[in-house]
């Protein structure tokens, strides 16, 4: 069968023509990518080595921190090293690459926000049953579901632009290979495989959206029946969880739920689900959580005392 790309590589435009805006961008997220694995690495750590933080919502926070890191990874060191070449190219396989480990990295923890969703209504509103529904193989299996899901989800949309012909041009005005830049290249017909990765990614992310914002609702108001402790305290682990929610997916309803079409301000919003989210993750569990922040601390110690014990 013969291959339907007739380009061997694709270029990147990037955020700027301009030497100097370049350097400057790639200061910024060569600082931002270095916070995103030693912020997201520090609290894997940390959980792994915190007794206290023993409990299911701790262990879907370090997977989340691992996807994170593995998210990012797919497009900002690329993006990092194109900021510093004249030429910002990439080949074809490396394209399909991209796209495939974006989104299944981008698909898992979509459903392990929503995972992490239903741990939280589990602890508050079953507080009881908690740790019977929630033991060690329920934790395992949805760690595992969330991870197939995003395989699912990633196979359809690589598999929709595989089968694309492309013969030129091969300029991407992005900085990563993303569904709706490749669909602009195409040489053929793409109303239709736009339509299908619309009710892909475009569904999922607006689906999930509204789960989680139900799920809380839910929440809230089991909470009116709680002591003033007791809710400030769920209220607080939950206001951490809709906040990530809504950095992630607001700008994931506006790029995929639309028409196969790319507009200016892509790449900036693009920003916020690459960049920003993996960012923020760790400093908004970590300060909103007197747990996490007394286990850092802890293990801060530790590591002091065993350096100047080895000195």
């Amino acid at each position: 069968m013969p291959s339907p790309f007739n380009v061997t590589e694709f270029i990147f435009l990037g955020f700027s023509s301009s030497q100097q805006v370049q350097r400057v961008c790639f200061v910024i997220f060569l600082l931002v990518y270095a916070a995103i694995v030693l912020g997201n690495f520090l609290l894997i750590l940390t959980v792994l080595s915190s007794a206290s933080l023993g409990s299911p919502m701790y262990f879907f926070l370090s997977c989340l921190s691992l996807v994170e890191i593995c998210y990012s990874s797919t497009t900002v060191p690329k993006l990092i090293s194109d900021l510093l070449a004249e030429r910002k190219s990439i080949s074809v396989g490396g394209c399909m690459a991209q796209l495939f480990l974006m989104h299944f990295f981008g698909g898992i923890e979509i459903f392990l926000l929503t995972v992490m969703a239903y741990d939280r209504y589990v602890a508050i509103c079953k507080p009881l049953h908690y740790t019977t529904i929630m033991n060690r193989q329920v934790c395992a299996v949805l760690v595992g579901t969330a991870s197939a899901g995003g395989f699912v989800h990633s196979i359809a949309q690589s598999l929709l632009i595989f089968q694309l012909p492309f013969c030129g041009p091969n300029v991407i005005d992005h900085y990563f290979c993303d569904v709706l830049p490749l669909l602009k290249l195409a040489c053929s017909d793409t109303f239709l495989i736009g339509l299908l990765i619309v009710a892909n990614g475009g569904t999922l992310s607006v689906v999930s959206f509204v789960v989680l914002l139900a799920s809380y609702v839910v929440i809230l108001l089991h909470l009116r029946t709680r002591s003033s402790e007791g809710r400030r305290k769920a209220l607080s682990t939950c206001a951490s969880h809709v906040t990530v929610v809504t950095l992630f997916f607001i700008p994931c309803v506006f790029i995929y739920l639309r028409p196969s079409a790319t507009l200016p301000v892509d790449k900036l919003v693009a920003v916020f689900y690459t960049v920003i989210t993996p960012l923020l993750n760790p400093v908004i569990y970590s300060l909103r959580n007197a747990e996490v922040k007394k286990a850092v601390k802890n293990l801060w110690i530790r590591t002091v005392k065993l350096a100047r014990d080895r000195g």
